[in-house]
């Protein structure tokens, strides 16, 4: 088995069809269980997990708490499988917006703008945005690698009819990329870290001047409005949790390395340095750049209509704590 496959595939080939698996769960008490989900770029939602966190101040509320690992995390966020969602790239909103999800934006990650890129092989003969015209170059479809892609070649002159793209998740692109069967890439850490760590690579661009590569943490609607007390516990928690693994570089990386699959030391903590790990609460200006990438894909044809990137449902940590 590859890197690629040991280090990322699921337990078995029917939670890979379903894009699921059942993590550890807390008890379950008053007859409620707290869904959460999260994916393998969920880093401090990890942390929480690993250290029992959530377990702990949530069961004090009475609550059992279950995880939910999601490779694909469109459906689950569109259908509301879970209470509270993977944290996902700026891109990815734009599309449950767009299919009426309803979620509310409950935190957000300040911005990582070198934490994802378009990469191609060093030897490539592609070494810019506008060489990609006519090749097959791997994104994960619905993105923030996928906003950047179409934003790199809109400012490179290209439209995205001019690649050929390759919908590959990530871990599955990662596998095509190092046999050849695609051209670049445009891709996030941990994989992006993981790529370079093994090869060498040639960066055609990165989120800079296209995107801050914010992360989003969303709620259920309807939970985030019957159990806001739920929705500041887990907040805070991931306040807590950014400040850990800042302050903590080192134990970050021993604790978050064997949960990605015994990665090397120094690709988690490439991971960790280029990601800012600041969460703090939404406001309305902060999704201005989420208006740029509607637009990008509204043009682009990847989502049907034009949208207000802003008029999604916010909450807000109570005053007073924190």
């Amino acid at each position: 088995m590859s890197l690629t496959r040991r280090h990322f595939a699921l337990s078995s080939s029917a939670a890979l069809a379903a894009g699921l698996v059942l993590g550890r769960s807390g008890p379950a008490r008053a007859g409620r269980t707290v869904k959460l989900s999260y994916q393998r770029s969920s880093t401090l939602l990890t942390v929480l997990k690993a250290r029992g966190t959530l377990e702990e101040r949530l069961g004090a509320q009475g609550l059992g708490v279950s995880w939910h690992l999601f490779t694909k995390v469109l459906e689950p966020m569109n259908t509301g499988a879970v209470d509270l969602h993977a944290d996902v790239a700026d891109a990815v909103p734009i599309f449950t917006q767009s299919a009426g999800a309803p979620l509310t934006f409950y935190a957000m990650e300040a911005g990582s703008p070198r934490a994802e890129a378009i990469i191609v092989p060093d030897e490539s003969p592609i070494h810019t945005v506008a060489d990609l015209k006519g090749r097959t170059v791997g994104v994960s479809k619905g993105s923030g690698c996928h906003f950047i892609l179409a934003g790199a070649l809109k400012r490179a002159g290209l439209r995205f009819a001019d690649i050929r793209p390759a919908y590959l998740e990530a871990a599955d692109g990662l596998a095509a990329f190092e046999r050849g069967g695609i051209e670049a890439w445009s891709i996030w850490d941990p994989f992006l870290a993981i790529v370079q760590a093994k090869r060498p690579v040639r960066v055609l661009a990165d989120a800079t001047g296209l995107s801050s590569y914010n992360r989003y943490y969303t709620v259920n609607d309807r939970f985030a409005a019957e159990q806001p007390e739920v929705v500041a516990t887990v907040f805070f928690a991931l306040v807590e949790a950014g400040q850990w693994v800042k302050a903590n570089p080192s134990a970050a990386v021993a604790l978050l390395a064997p949960i990605w699959g015994d990665l090397p030391p120094a690709v988690v903590a490439t991971v960790n340095e280029r990601r800012s790990y600041a969460v703090k609460a939404v406001d309305r200006a902060a999704l201005s750049e989420q208006q740029a990438i509607a637009d990008t894909f509204h043009e682009a044809g990847l989502i049907p209509r034009r949208l207000d990137a802003t008029a999604v449902s916010l909450w807000q940590p109570p005053a007073g704590r924190g």
